[in-house]
């Protein structure tokens, strides 16, 4: 470094003091010719002279052109190496800049996969307001297992395909969901990994939030915000049959599902295809607010990747491409959100048991009626039966034929589907529909159930 810093100033000296030695000598070079005490000479004498100062001048310039040569070819290889010294300087920082940005990148990578534990620290609120984009919290096990009284069975929410999902109460009495995977296979941690790629990345009021993940040998487990009325299929099919669900509450649960899928659809790049929407998988907080939930089926770009893709879903909301051929677009969810559409619609289970060996899909038994004006309204679910506007009901049961047709290049782009609902929700609701107060009375929201 030193030697870099003052190469500069000492050429400048050195060229000066060269410069200052290097002009006296001409005077007494030349003055031999010019002296008035030298002797006569004859005209070739005088021209043997006159040509002779000349020469033993020129050799003295000659000998002065060479040292200032000399002189400059060191000062550019000086130069020139300095600026070599310089440039790999240079070039080593920025290396050593990036390899410790590429460290901390790993390392970052290695706490998503569980390489390091962190506890979890601090208010929900706080989570949501400071959490990245592309990042999720690595929980301690100790914490999770204490908040969820030892994983009590008194405490399950809801059970899923690969383990059970508890309330937890973590410290400051901040309520949570947690979702542990007992199935240790390749599929249930593959989904795992999924699921905290992509809500890790995602964050819309209309899927849920991943709020923290923990992986502890063996054991896996999710947190997620608490949704006070669980599952769609709860609501529907549960001992309550639907009875908290006002006819506008059900288009509101439809106008959010749509917007989730909106998001999936149109707003990440690349898009992702959810593959696996049904109404337990959309979860309900304590405003009835619907929120899309697992995401370990989820895909990106599935149009282009599906020889890679197992054939996976629910029975019933696998649309038939899918099912078939193993062709997986959009489409497949919007299929998908048709039989959701028609739950709401008819509160009817997506397939229902005929006899010991026989089931029918809702798709199947409702499909010739619900393009009948004169029968629609006797299929609808008993529950809102006479509780909405005729015009209303026909439209959503045109958009629900729409989204269940078996060739997908028929039925609609989810965005096509959001416009059509936004009219028929209540502003209270998040639509745009004006009604009167009695109806706004009949939408009320329920007390938690």
């Amino acid at each position: 470094m030193f030697v870099l810093l003052f190469h500069g100033p000492i050429w400048f000296f050195h060229l000066h003091f060269l410069d200052a030695r290097a002009d006296p000598p001409l005077p007494s070079l030349c003055a031999p010719v010019f002296s008035p005490s030298a002797p006569p000479i004859s005209p070739i004498s005088a021209s043997m002279a006159a040509f002779s100062p000349g020469i033993q001048l020129g050799s003295e310039k000659h000998h002065m052109d060479s040292n200032k040569k000399f002189l400059i070819a060191l000062i550019v290889a000086s130069t020139a190496l300095g600026a070599i010294i310089l440039s790999l300087f240079c070039f080593w920082i920025y290396h050593r800049k990036n390899f410790l940005k590429s460290k901390n990148s790993d390392h970052s990578s290695d706490a998503v996969k569980g390489l390091s534990l962190r506890p979890f620290m601090g208010k929900y609120s706080s989570l949501r307001t400071s959490c990245k984009k592309g990042s999720v919290t690595l929980m301690d096990y100790k914490l999770l297992e204490t908040a969820t009284n030892n994983f009590r069975e008194s405490d399950i929410l809801g059970e899923g395909g690969f383990g059970c999902v508890y309330k937890a109460r973590l410290d400051d009495n901040i309520q949570v969901a947690v979702k542990r995977l007992d199935d240790g296979s390749q599929d249930a941690i593959k989904e795992f990994e999924t699921e905290v790629d992509l809500l890790s990345k995602i964050q819309h009021p209309n899927i849920i939030s991943l709020l923290g993940y923990c992986i502890n040998g063996e054991k896996r487990l999710l947190v997620y915000e608490l949704m006070q009325n669980r599952s769609l299929e709860t609501q529907l099919h549960g001992p309550s049959r639907g009875s908290a669900l006002t006819w506008h509450l059900r288009m509101k649960i439809a106008l959010d599902t749509a917007r989730g899928l909106e998001y999936l659809h149109e707003h990440c790049n690349p898009t992702v295809i959810h593959r696996d929407l049904k109404s337990s998988n959309i979860l309900l907080d304590s405003s009835f607010n619907a929120k899309l939930s697992d995401f370990g089926l989820a895909v990106t770009d599935g149009s282009q990747n599906k020889n890679n893709i197992k054939l996976s879903g629910t029975l019933g909301y696998v649309a038939p491409e899918y099912l078939l051929d193993g062709t997986l677009t959009d489409k497949s969810d919007v299929y998908a959100f048709g039989v959701v559409l028609l739950e709401l619609l008819l509160g009817r289970k997506p397939v229902e048991k005929m006899a010991p060996a026989q089931c029918q899909s809702i798709v199947t038994w409702a499909m010739p009626q619900l393009i009948d004006r004169s029968k629609l309204p006797t299929i609808v679910d008993p529950v809102i039966g006479n509780t909405m506007d005729l015009k209303h009901l026909y439209q959503v049961a045109a958009v629900a034929v729409l989204c269940v047709q078996p060739e997908p290049s028929y039925r609609p782009l989810i965005t096509d589907v959001l416009h059509s609902l936004i009219p028929l929700v209540p502003v209270e609701l998040g639509g745009t529909l004006r009604v009167t107060q009695h109806l706004l009375s009949v939408a009320t929201v329920p007390s938690n159930s």
